[in-house]
């Protein structure tokens, strides 16, 4: 499995036989130009997550590629949400609920969670679902979104939320620990300065089980 970090929370996930597209969001720009996609996963509505401007022409360039996403989105389609704009027109998509499942190539991959992080009391919680990817002779691979509260089990590769206005050290620190995995990389990071992110990798790394690496810049990576 060879993973790439597209920026903030834009991961691109390629096997031999699969291409998916992880949470093109507003933050980046990496993801503008991508082609041949067999799938595209949307954890949740804000436009870190999904771009309002730019989601429709990922898909009109990609013709072939399947649409799952977070289930309140689809109700969303076409309306102007506070913080996201005009949630994108998507008549192909596709519901994922948490514990459901959906096969890629030779990939499984399985809804996680179902809420997002807490923000703020005044602020209402929206749908996250976050994305376990697997498949025979790959690494377990876990997409959580915005969210610490979901740890599934058999975990070898966690993309680490490293800083939004819903994310402390103190509950990333535990929800690293819970989940277990050896090796992982940050994302969700957008926000932090360069001092900042060095910080939380070397945090993480060195009090839990996973051993963080920054893939910013570093193109293609075999897990």
């Amino acid at each position: 499995m060879d993973i790439t970090h597209l920026g903030h929370a834009a991961v691109l996930v390629e096997t031999g036989d699969a291409r998916i597209l992880i949470d093109p969001g507003n933050m980046e720009a990496q993801w503008h130009e991508l082609v041949d996609l067999d799938a595209v996963l949307v954890t949740h509505q804000h436009a870190d997550h999904l771009d309002p401007a730019r989601f429709p022409g990922l898909i009109k360039a990609n013709p072939g590629a399947a649409l799952f996403v977070e289930p309140s989105i689809i109700g969303l389609a076409g309306t102007e949400v506070t913080g996201v704009g005009t949630v994108p027109e998507m008549p192909t998509a596709r519901p994922l609920p948490p514990g459901d499942k959906i096969t890629i190539g030779a990939l499984t991959i399985t809804g996680v969670g179902g809420q997002h992080a807490i923000i703020h009391r005044d602020i209402p919680q929206i749908g996250n679902v976050g994305y376990l990817i697997s498949g025979e002779g790959e690494p377990t691979f876990f997409h959580p979104g915005d969210s610490y509260e979901y740890v599934p089990e058999g975990v070898d590769v966690l993309a680490f939320p490293s800083y939004g206005p819903w994310a402390a050290m103190k509950e990333g620190i535990d929800f690293a620990r819970e989940v277990g995995a050896t090796r992982g990389f940050p994302i969700h990071d957008a926000l932090l300065s360069e001092p900042g992110r060095n910080m939380i990798v070397a945090r993480i790394s060195a009090m839990t089980p996973t051993q963080l690496t920054d893939l910013r810049g570093a193109g293609p990576t075999a897990f």
